[in-house]
């Protein structure tokens, strides 16, 4: 196995260390990142960083990218939710994940709620994965309450979803 890098290279030259404090260069390499895919602002930080960026570069390009609007959290969150919502996951994922990637938890709570009634989206999973009808045995809650906590839905979720919830109508 090849020996991992370290996360900030030392410049190896004058030229590398006039380019790693280099704003437009920091630039540049933040919308090349940002052209493969969104990002959010703490991991497009970590990247510019493992490029060599200083971290006063690395800013700078941040609050340009932020002023023109090409890098936004808050988008980056409703967007994140509301593609992973539809591959099946629950909130509790979603959230551990978009915590994972440096967003401030109010960002996170706001993208939640706003994404799907995440109750039906529970049942929709179970149905997609294990038919419509709702299981009778404890055994078999059991287990299709197994996957649905795997996939990030909480208590209630589950509940309503495998029929175990007295409130379900």
């Amino acid at each position: 196995m090849p020996p991992r890098r370290a996360a900030r290279p030392e410049p190896r030259s004058a030229e590398d260390a006039e380019r790693a404090a280099d704003p437009a260069a920091a630039l540049a390499a933040a919308v090349a990142l940002l052209a493969r895919r969104d990002l959010p602002s703490g991991e497009l930080r970590e990247r510019l960083g493992a490029r060599g960026f200083s971290p006063a570069a690395a800013a700078a390009a941040l609050a340009a990218l932020a002023a023109e609007g090409a890098l936004n959290d808050e988008r980056y969150a409703h967007n994140y939710v509301a593609y992973h919502a539809g591959r099946g996951r629950g909130p509790l994922r979603i959230g551990a994940d978009l915590r994972a990637r440096g967003l401030p938890p109010e960002l996170i709570e706001a993208a939640l709620e706003s994404g799907p009634d995440w109750r039906t989206a529970a049942g929709a999973v179970r149905a997609r994965r294990f038919g419509k009808a709702v299981p009778v045995s404890w055994r078999e809650k059991a287990r299709q309450a197994r996957f649905l906590q795997y996939r990030g839905f909480s208590a209630d979720h589950i509940r309503a979803a495998t029929g175990a919830d007295p409130d379900t109508d």
